[in-house]
C-alpha cells in the first residue's frame, strides 16, 4: 500500500505562483513514479506531470510545459514530490491529485494510488 497526502493549495491572481507537495509513503517501489492530475467539475481527469520515484526523468502535459516543474525529496523520513507551478491562469483552476503507481501506469492515467486531492483556485 502507498499512503499519498496533498498540501499546498489554495487561491492566487492570474500570474502567480503556487507550490504543491505530496507526502508520500508505504510501499513505493524503485519503478514507481508519482504524479499529478487535476480534474475540473464534468471534464475527466487530466494528466499534469509525473517523476520517476528512483530517476529524474519527468513528464508534463502540453498544457503546462514551461510553467509547471516537478521534484522529489527523498532525503527526509517522509517523501516527497512538488509540483511548482508558475505563470497560473484561470484554466488551471481544478482539484489537484498526487497519484502513484508503476511509471506506465501514471502516465496512462491508471494509477492505483490516490491522494484526497487540493483545490487550486486562480482568478482572473
Amino acid at each position: 500500500q502507498v499512503q499519498l497526502v496533498e498540501s499546498g493549495g489554495g487561491l492566487v491572481q492570474a500570474g502567480g505562483s503556487l507550490r504543491l507537495a505530496c507526502a508520500a509513503s508505504g510501499r513505493v517501489g524503485s519503478t514507481y513514479a508519482v504524479g499529478w492530475f487535476r480534474q475540473t467539475p464534468g471534464k475527466e481527469r487530466e494528466f499534469v506531470a509525473a517523476i520517476g520515484w528512483s530517476n529524474d526523468y519527468t513528464y508534463f502535459a502540453n498544457s503546462v510545459k514551461g510553467r509547471f516543474t516537478i521534484s522529489r525529496d527523498n532525503t527526509n523520513a517522509v517523501n516527497t514530490v512538488y509540483l511548482q507551478m508558475n505563470s497560473l491562469t484561470p484554466e488551471d483552476t481544478a482539484v489537484y491529485y498526487c497519484a502513484a503507481d508503476e511509471l506506465f501506469r501514471v502516465v496512462t492515467g491508471r494509477p492505483d494510488y490516490w491522494g484526497q486531492g487540493t483545490q487550486v483556485t486562480v482568478s482572473s
